[in-house]
């Protein structure tokens, strides 16, 4: 009976310990269903004035203890190709919601280039708010060898704070040369300080370079493309690379990734399906509908965790260029 009680637990205590110790950010399958999570310089580059997207993670969903994730966000594109303004909420719950991180921020980029070439530079600032649940944690002195969970109090210290305010700031950028897009983004670039105990743990920055190419299969601009992409992300001494390939017709893309995790070990691999349907009473308007999957394939195993389920929204106005609102070249890599 104890090891039945546990077993979840001790799962949950190392979730809630990885994150305080070394505090990764959460990445997403559909990065670019996420486009200014993944670097604040893509804020604005869409065809359009404005967007809405809306992402939704459920990470390890057989695994004891709740791993969710919500990105939401909506930009703005500025009239003559002068850039764009945005908005970013981030939502994380791990282990029941024994920790908890809301993080608010605005986005500002600007553009400069033409046709075959553009460069667009971006800058996040915002306030992330990180929150503990210290009284539903269980402890060892709380444990009995034959009943189990007893439900006496704990003799363990409480931390000196378990919601705990911090400024967080980052930048980007991206550049488009033809059919190829590379860009990268440096977050937590203030390295804030999230620890309940009164010692300093700063927040590492986690870095991110993302780069994609562009191939018609057909000479008409509304048939068929492969979109290869690669995303490789570092924080502190955790890396991952998730590299696939994208297969466009008009309003279906169809995805396959295969993402490592640190040293190179297999992490998982990821099927994606996205949906674009246009509106009959806006010309170009568009809204998107996406999910994907992983299927772990680390130590973990498929079987004990049921991989990994995201859902993903967006909407975007398609006002023309005529109106002062550019078709701007990094929206047809996603």
């Amino acid at each position: 009976m104890l090891k039945m009680i546990f077993k979840p637990y001790s799962f949950l205590l190392l979730v809630l310990l990885c994150q305080t110790a070394k505090a990764q950010d959460h990445i997403y399958s559909q990065f670019f269903n996420a486009p200014i999570y993944l670097n604040p310089a893509l804020a604005g580059q869409f065809d359009g004035s404005f967007r809405v997207n809306m992402i939704y993670r459920n990470q390890w969903s057989a695994m004891s203890g709740d791993l969710r994730y919500i990105s939401a966000s909506m930009d703005y594109q500025l009239p003559n190709n002068a850039g764009g303004l945005g908005l970013m909420f981030n939502n994380s719950a791990e282990g029941v919601a024994y920790l908890k991180k809301n993080n608010i921020s605005g986005i500002y980029s600007y553009i400069i280039g033409g046709d075959n070439f553009s460069a667009s530079f971006g800058l996040q600032a915002g306030i992330t708010n990180r929150k503990m649940d210290f009284s539903s944690l269980i402890f060892s002195d709380q444990l009995d060898s034959r009943l189990g969970l007893t439900g006496a109090s704990t003799s363990a210290e409480s931390p000196l704070n378990d919601n705990k305010y911090y400024f967080d700031a980052g930048t980007g950028a991206n550049f488009v040369i033809g059919n190829a897009m590379i860009g990268a983004s440096v977050l937590h670039l203030n390295k804030p300080d999230e620890s309940f105990t009164g010692s300093v743990v700063p927040t590492p920055i986690r870095t991110a370079v993302h780069a994609s190419y562009r191939v018609p299969l057909s000479t008409d601009d509304e048939g068929s493309y492969l979109i290869p992409s690669v995303v490789y992300y570092k924080q502190s001494q955790a890396t991952s690379i998730s590299g696939g390939m994208q297969f466009k017709y008009r309003a279906v893309n169809a995805g396959v990734w295969y993402r490592t995790a640190g040293s190179g070990s297999s992490d998982a691999l990821v099927v994606s399906f996205i949906f674009d349907l246009f509106s009959k009473n806006a010309k170009n308007q568009k809204y998107r509908f996406g999910v994907s999957h992983d299927a772990t394939t680390s130590k973990l195993n498929y079987g004990n965790t049921s991989g990994t389920s995201e859902v993903s929204f967006g909407f975007e106005t398609g006002e023309s260029q005529n109106k002062g609102y550019s078709t701007v070249k990094c929206y047809d890599f996603y």
